[in-house]
């Protein structure tokens, strides 16, 4: 949890470009990154599980406290398979968060994003400073005389690719009025501007509605965190039901179930239901310490390798997901991989601790 909430905290300070740039109240920025905390976790969970491991394994056997257990007629099998066991309930637990609580609070923080009314647009508002918080909008301010009221504002509307429309006007200021956000502008000029012509007339007073422009934020589900269910759905349709491009609606969004779709699919699946099953291979490979006593020779140097092969062994499972979804072959290969090295790892402990014993 600690080390979980020291990088939360270094990419909560990442996310303040959601209240300097983009334009998100305090609150849409607390929800995001609040909602972000799991994911966190999740991704350090194998990381600070083999630590642990190790690290308690290691102190009881330089106390001196493992030798109780021997001494007493424990099996050294026995022990690790109990250490093997205690790991499903881990197991279980990075699976829940992998597949359920994180996709749906990354969901939620999404929401969150699409919601938010950009409270703090008035203050980006700054002297001679282009301001393209909002898509497809570009906003310049003369003067400011104060955080609603502005002289000398020019405004470029992108209307289409070939079609835009500048504003300019020579005093405005900012309102809510119904919980909609308009910009009162006087004395000034439209100058409509396409592939053919340009029109430019005048007005005294108008209103420029800004609730039809959105953040420049991502608003889009991104693949991480639409549901499993869904995703397994996508994979289903595709590779058994033989449909190569169907669109699926989730949360009011198009979600288009294609080739390149189901390879980033394929990769999210191994995120959050396969790459779990490393927990096994790391306890596997702590139980390792248990092959030689403190006062073997080199013993130091023993922990060392086997502490290295534990990292690599994490690396390696963080590395897999980029090579899953290449084909259906390599992803099959990946998926069964976790399982195979953890067999073959148990399988080489339980022969030296029966020579061991022998």
């Amino acid at each position: 949890m600690s080390l979980s909430l020291i990088v939360w905290i270094i990419q909560a300070v990442n996310f303040l470009d959601f209240i300097s740039e983009d334009g998100h109240s305090f609150d849409i920025y607390f929800y995001f990154t609040a909602l972000n905390f799991p994911k966190i976790f999740k991704n350090i969970l194998p990381f600070i599980f083999f630590m642990s491991l190790f690290y308690t394994i290691s102190k009881y056997e330089e106390n001196n406290e493992l030798k109780i257990f021997w001494i007493n007629g424990i099996n050294k099998v026995k022990f690790s398979n109990v250490l093997i066991k205690y790991t499903f309930l881990f197991f279980i637990f990075q699976i829940f968060l992998s597949s359920l609580l994180s996709p749906f609070l990354q969901d939620r923080a999404r929401t969150f994003l699409k919601i938010s009314n950009m409270d703090f647009f008035p203050s980006l508002m700054q002297e001679k400073k282009f301001i393209d918080t909002v898509d497809k909008l570009t906003i310049f301010i003369q003067n400011k005389k104060s955080s609603k009221e502005f002289e000398n504002i020019f405004l470029k509307d992108e209307l289409s690719t070939n079609k835009s429309q500048i504003i300019y006007a020579k005093k405005g200021f900012l309102k809510d009025i119904d919980g909609i956000r308009k910009f009162i502008l006087f004395d000034g000029k439209f100058m409509n501007t396409d592939e053919k012509k340009t029109t430019v007339f005048n007005f005294s007073q108008t209103e420029f509605d800004l609730t039809n422009y959105v953040t420049k934020s991502i608003t889009h589900p991104k693949v991480q965190e639409l549901s499993t269910f869904l995703l397994l759905k996508c994979n289903y349709s595709f590779y058994k039901e033989k449909i190569q491009s169907r669109f699926y609606k989730y949360r009011g969004a198009n979600i288009l179930c294609n080739q390149n779709f189901v390879n980033e699919i394929n990769q999210e699946l191994f995120d959050r239901l396969i790459k779990p099953m490393y927990l096994f291979l790391i306890t596997v490979i702590s139980c390792f310490l248990l092959t030689k006593y403190k006062e073997a020779h080199k013993y130091k140097v023993y922990k060392t390798y086997i502490f290295l092969i534990g990292i690599i062994a994490i690396i390696f499972s963080e590395m897999s997901v980029n090579y899953v979804g290449k084909n259906l072959n390599n992803t099959l290969i990946f998926y069964l991989l976790p399982l195979l090295l953890s067999l073959v790892a148990y399988m080489t402990l339980t022969n030296q601790l029966t020579f061991k014993k022998k």
